[in-house]
């Protein structure tokens, strides 16, 4: 045995302080892009939002600034600082610089919290360049600087001050971990109305001091989370008033509201201590079983007259028992509960793993919307409407996927016609064009690699899913035949072990039409296939819309901006103008320019499409393809001086 293979204690590796955060930083923060980055800056919000729930703070301050950097601040009770009898440090320099060392272990200190593990600003601290933390106690400020997590500084007095008490960290994100550290100002913001609406009476204040007009956003929100379902159902027609209920049971603090709409899709966030768990957990498995529960209890109470028999026309519902997608039809709800010791999976606390958790919000839901439906019967019946149509409509849609999927199960026999198939059966190295038309699907098939590329083509507009149920869509001729190629199946029969290709490439025209095209199928996967987004299968295709000449040489350049640099740079060198035309389309490509542009794997560009914020994807999409008007309206006309026309 060499050397290099002994494993003995010389190889057990003991790192310091915080240096395991930065060592793997993506199993703290879950990530080093764009979301890993915003995350170190929730983590410090979270401090403060842990303290408004305690009772202690009411305001909060985020300001991003000229400098790349960003200040979170807050009037809370501000971090102790005096001497910690364990580390015989500033309890400032303990809480932020050991990897476990924090308030959140100690009961008596915060009734609940988001925190789990003790890590939370310090990993913000650990993957700043540098933070300085503030602390206002006692009319002095305290202060102590930190890079890259190591304190540079001891905690010192560095002032007076009349705030009363409070905390401010500013910290600059270290470009050695993270891919890009511009923060984005509408991410941020929408996490801080986030905070506001979970924190009823809560002000919170995001300015941003990089443009040359500083923005500034106020948030504050009276109702809470009733105000919450207010503003997702926005530019929705809401069938009844929000029904909200706050209850305790076992010390777990359980807050519910929802509404339903006249949409056919449903929106259910869920949060524990002001946190959003992306994944749901225990919370919100018993919010479904209740509400199931609830109406399905109250279905059968108005199927039965007082003596128990069927009750007239309403009869007919005797025998119907609603499930959980019926009732979620169309339905709006926040979910939020606080929880003395919570259990996420991860650090990033996507998911609640309380079983406690489970029987309370189930009780807690249950004889609230009970009482509710009893005191409201003209809710009521809108909501038992809205569900006894939605189970009508299930099995219509049931039989839809089921029989997409039975054609599907034949394999190449039951294929779309129109599908030229690649010659691999490896899904990892195969991928499908989805192309507009039979001409740009003729010139794709003639110029792809027949090995690893399929092609289809998507002949006219698609059917916008936005607006219709599953059993509707399915009818349309061009998206069934997307499912049926694809073969994973759809909606909640998905099963991406049977995808037949891992690049799903959308290419279209880059004019109007093109656009409109893509939109629709994304609006297609974003509704009932979002797996395959969220697995980073879906792509567009970038075809160059200008072709320069140059006698026997040509170059493709991708848009306006990317001609008028050409042109530039060759009137800089002294060179003449060359010829430049423009595509009308993919089909007026021949098939070895189409190869060459937009399918060749070592020339082409392709855009991966990614869910980085569902609520806002999910507003977009139902915004700019949805039922209502109004919205869509305002959209144009907020956006119609920054549009470019193809004419």
């Amino acid at each position: 045995m060499t050397s290099a293979q002994t494993y003995d204690a010389s190889k057990i590796q003991v790192l310091k302080g915080l240096e395991a955060v930065r060592k793997r930083p993506a199993m703290y923060i879950g990530s080093t892009d764009k979301n890993g980055l915003h995350h170190i800056v929730y983590e410090a919000i979270d401090n403060s939002i842990d303290e408004a729930i305690g009772g202690f703070c009411d305001e909060i301050h985020v300001d991003i600034h000229k400098n790349g950097s960003i200040s979170i601040e807050d009037n809370g009770r501000g971090i102790p600082v005096d001497i910690h009898p364990v580390t015989k440090k500033s309890a400032l320099e303990t809480a932020m610089t050991n990897l476990h060392a924090g308030g959140k272990f100690e009961k008596g200190v915060y009734k609940v919290s988001g925190g789990l593990h003790g890590v939370g600003v310090k990993t913000t601290n650990a993957l700043s360049t540098w933070m300085e933390t503030e602390v206002f106690k006692g009319g002095k400020v305290y202060k102590q600087r930190y890079e890259r997590g190591e304190p540079v500084t001891e905690v010192e007095v560095v002032g007076k001050t009349d705030k009363k008490s409070g905390t401010r960290h500013t910290f600059l994100p270290d470009p050695e971990i993270f891919s890009e550290t511009d923060f984005d100002l509408d991410v941020i913001v929408r996490k801080c109305r986030q905070y506001a609406f979970l924190t009823a009476g809560v002000y919170i204040r995001v300015s941003d001091d990089r443009p040359e007009k500083p923005v500034v956003e106020n948030m504050y929100y009276e109702g809470g989370i009733k105000s919450y379902v207010k503003a997702l159902n926005f530019d929705h027609k809401a069938i009844n008033e929000v029904f909200y209920v706050n209850k305790t049971i076992d010390d777990i603090v359980v807050e519910t509201a929802l509404q339903y709409t006249d949409t056919i899709k449903d929106k259910v966030l869920a949060f524990t201590n002001n946190i959003l768990n992306t994944e749901g957990g225990t919370h919100v498995t018993g919010f479904k079983m209740a509400i199931t529960k609830a109406l399905n209890n109250y279905l059968l109470a108005q199927s039965n007259g007082s003596n128990g028999k069927k009750n007239g026309k309403n009869g007919k519902s005797k025998d119907l028992t609603l499930t959980g997608d019926d009732v979620r039809e169309g339905l709006t709800a926040v979910i939020s509960v606080k929880v003395s010791d919570p259990q996420f999976e991860g650090q990033t606390k996507m998911k609640l793993n309380n079983p406690e958790v489970q029987g309370a919000v189930m009780r807690a839901v249950r004889e609230g919307l009970e009482q509710y439906l009893a005191e409201h019967p003209n809710d009521a019946k809108s909501i038992i409407e809205k569900t006894v149509l939605a189970s009508k409509a299930r099995n219509a849609a049931k039989a839809a996927r089921e029989a997409v999927i039975r054609k599907g199960a034949l394999e190449s026999a039951a294929l779309p016609g129109k599908l030229a198939d690649c010659s691999t059966r490896d899904p990892a190295k195969s991928e499908i064009y989805l192309v507009e038309g039979d001409s740009a699907g003729g010139s794709a098939k003639q110029g792809r690699d027949r090995h690893t590329q399929a092609v289809l083509p998507l002949s006219g507009k698609p059917m916008n899913s936005e607006k219709y149920r599953i059993d509707r869509v399915l009818k349309n001729e061009k998206l069934a035949e997307l499912v049926t190629a694809l073969g994973s199946g759809i909606d909640e029969s998905l099963d991406l072990s049977k995808l037949r290709y891992h690049k799903i490439i959308l290419m279209n025209d880059a004019d109007v039409d093109g656009y409109h095209i893509t939109t629709l199928v994304l609006t297609f996967l974003f509704r009932h296939l979002p797996e395959l987004i969220e697995g980073g299968y879906v792509y567009v295709a970038q075809p160059p819309l200008y072709r320069a000449t140059m006698g026997k040489e040509k170059v493709y350049l991708l848009d306006d901006e990317a001609r008028d640099e050409f042109v530039a740079k060759r009137l800089k060198d002294g060179k003449s103008i060359p010829e430049i035309s423009r595509f009308k389309g993919l089909g007026e490509m021949m098939p070895d320019e189409l190869w060459e542009t937009t399918m060749n794997p070592d020339n082409r560009i392709l855009k991966k499409i990614t869910i980085e914020d569902a609520e806002e994807a999910d507003r977009v999409f139902d915004m700019l393809m949805g039922n209502e008007v109004p919205p869509r309206r305002r959209f144009i006309q907020t956006n119609a001086l920054d549009a470019t026309l193809d004419v």
